[in-house]
């Protein structure tokens, strides 16, 4: 169990609140939470599931009203130890973070190191292996990324593939979107890619570039007869996937539409190919 530690709050230059400071500065916080080794959890729902993933938290940061739920859920952690909870008034938590924080708490946690794209792959399923695993490919949106999770978690997906320039998991809206599912879908980033596909194909994948493509096959087709191992790669908003990723790819598959529409985006393609493909 974790052991609060309370302390006030009154001034929002506190140096114990360095880990908090411009939170809506997407770039002071890719360069502040990469230096340090930390992401944001926000809102008390995203904090229990990283609690429940047996993430670690470095601090966390609320107002009074919200410090009776959030002790409670402290001691029932599988995490032990002692953990500073900062509680400061709204009007310090806004200077603090540059937003209105209302969603129940703010959490520094410790990052987990990054599993191997091996590891993830065999852990899957209780250890008998992944069968169907996502990949994301350079997206740039961090609700999409935490869109994609939400959506893997819901329909099954065994894991999560991230590529070197796909935005954080971990950033705070990619995990504020996925509501705390990033913490329970496997994932880590494969590199490099595209050369990334013959790791998978040599782990048993069949790899399907989702893009629109001459040769494109339907997704119905696919369904209709699915690989035992399976691997959806979903590309970046607006220019798709790469054109060495499809050409390195085992086949491209195209999502069948109506209405004159050629295409989705990349989170909503990402929900309706796993619904799809789940088994």
């Amino acid at each position: 169990m974790l052991h609060p530690d309370v302390q006030p709050v009154t001034d929002r230059d506190d140096p114990r609140l360095t880990d908090y400071v411009g939170l809506t500065d997407v770039a002071l916080r890719t360069r502040v939470e990469s230096a340090n080794g930390l992401y944001v959890a926000e809102s008390s729902t995203v904090l229990a599931r990283a609690l429940r993933a047996g993430h670690r938290p470095r601090s966390v940061l609320l107002a009074p009203r919200w410090l009776p739920a959030v002790v409670e859920m402290l001691a029932a952690s599988p995490v032990d130890g002692t953990v500073p909870v900062h509680v400061a008034e709204d009007s310090v938590l806004e200077a603090i973070t540059g937003f209105h924080v209302h969603r129940g708490a703010l959490a520094a946690m410790h990052r987990p190191d990054l599993p191997t794209v091996a590891d993830v792959l065999a852990s899957a399923r209780g250890g008998t292996g992944a069968r169907r695993v996502a990949v994301l490919e350079d997206l740039v949106d961090h609700t999409n990324v935490g869109a994609a999770f939400r959506s893997a978690a819901a329909l099954g997906v065994d894991a999560v593939l991230v590529t070197p320039r796909c935005v954080d998991p971990l950033y705070r809206r990619s995990v504020r979107v996925s509501m705390g599912t990033v913490f329970q879908v496997p994932w880590t980033r494969i590199d490099p890619w595209p050369e990334g596909i013959a790791t998978l194909r040599d782990a048993g994948f069949v790899t399907v570039s989702l893009a629109l493509a001459d040769d494109a096959v339907s997704l119905d087709d696919l369904v209709a007869n699915p690989p035992e191992r399976l691997a959806l790669v979903l590309g970046a908003e607006g220019d798709g996937l790469k054109p060495a990723t499809v050409a390195a790819g085992d086949l491209t598959v195209r999502i069948p539409m109506a209405g004159g529409v050629d295409s989705l985006n990349v989170a909503a393609a990402a929900a309706v190919a796993f619904w799809a493909t789940r088994v």
